[in-house]
């Protein structure tokens, strides 16, 4: 496959990482990290600004009407500074359930909210509640930004996407403590009247439009743990040419190079997998989910190990709380559970290779 960024997009990606650079800066992410929500507002009201939640919401929604390779080039500077805010959330899984499930009018009315920066997030990953006779009843856990989001989708157990707004009558909302402090979790318990409006098409018939988003949604969270791998090995890279021991710079220790040469490797070839995986979202062919399950099932991996290389190759300052090394190891633990394990997705990668007589049962 002969993959090139075009001027455009080298445009676009240059763009997100000067902005996050500066406004997802350590001292701002160590506040998210230290604070009650582990949300930055100022930062999600300036990427809203900016036009990135509307990336992939078409311009008749008021959104750019761009690619997921636009949206993974910038989920992986996203992913490069952990910007503590829903943009994964909003800009790709609720607006993909929209876009999956939504009626033209119900299109109409929520994607322009998205796109000017509504905050949003999508719950029944983890658990789903019921919906029966008009009425919402259960919990969604591990929503992700679920405490701070102003819209709400829903998938619920008999297949249905609902919306809620944040402030629907019989909606609780618990903020959790979590591993990951630069994407928190909250539980949602439902108890809610459901009028057909706030349905997404006809209820009971959205499987196709659950499945379709969380498998776009695998794909191209590979490209913001991409970003995070590639933190992590650039900031061991400065490091090994600052730290002295035994009167020489760690980095000319042999077996200092070979781990390094490891983690490159590694972000490397998680970078092909996840703008493969974005390039099939594009698309739409057969290998969409083979793509977005292979890349997911490598890239998890790939970002647990670099993590962990980076805090090892640091010595001792790694392991320190002041040190920004733990916070990249804890995203990769989290994502690597959240929409699917790499397990499951190399179970479901080899279920679609076997349906399609791709390998031998």
């Amino acid at each position: 496959m002969d993959f090139a960024l075009s001027d455009d997009q080298r445009a676009i990606q240059e763009a997100a990482r000067d902005f996050l650079t500066d406004a997802a800066n350590p001292d701002v992410i160590r506040a998210a990290v230290e604070g009650t929500t582990g949300f930055d507002e100022s930062l999600w009201n300036s990427l809203g600004e900016m036009g990135f939640a509307g990336l992939m919401i078409p311009e008749a929604q008021g959104g750019l009407g761009l690619g997921a390779v636009e949206m993974a080039l910038v989920l992986e500077e996203t992913g490069r500074v952990l910007a503590p805010v829903p943009f994964f959330e909003t800009a790709v899984l609720a607006v993909q359930a929209i876009l999956a499930a939504g009626s033209e009018e119900q299109k109409a009315a929520l994607l322009p909210r998205l796109a000017s920066g509504t905050r949003a997030c999508f719950a029944g990953t983890a658990s789903r509640p019921t919906l029966v006779n008009g009425r919402l009843t259960g919990q969604a856990k591990f929503v992700t930004f679920g405490h701070v989001a102003e819209l709400i989708i829903v998938a619920t157990a008999d297949d249905s996407l609902v919306v809620l707004e944040a402030d629907t009558p019989g909606l609780a909302i618990e903020a959790l403590p979590a591993l990951d402090r630069t994407r928190r979790f909250a539980t949602l318990t439902f108890d809610c009247a459901v009028t057909p409006d706030m349905i997404l098409g006809a209820p009971g018939s959205a499987k196709a439009a659950i499945d379709r988003t969380l498998t776009i949604g695998a794909g191209l969270l590979a490209a913001e743990q991409t970003g995070g791998m590639q933190y992590s090995l650039d900031a061991t890279v400065d490091y090994a040419k600052q730290r002295v021991q035994f009167g020489r710079l760690i980095g000319s220790f042999q077996a200092y190079k070979h781990m390094l040469a490891d983690m490159m490797l590694l972000v490397e070839a998680s970078r092909s997998a996840a703008y493969y995986a974005a390039a099939a979202i594009d698309e739409n062919g057969e290998e969409l989910a083979e793509a977005a399950h292979a890349a997911r099932a490598y890239v998890s991996d790939a970002y647990c190990s670099v993590t962990g290389d980076a805090i090892q190759l640091h010595g001792g300052i790694g392991f320190t709380w002041e040190h920004h090394a733990h916070l990249y190891f804890k995203r990769a633990r989290a994502c690597a559970s959240w929409l699917g394990t790499p397990e499951q997705h190399r179970e479901a990668l080899a279920a679609l290779l076997i349906d399609g007589d791709k390998i031998a049962a």
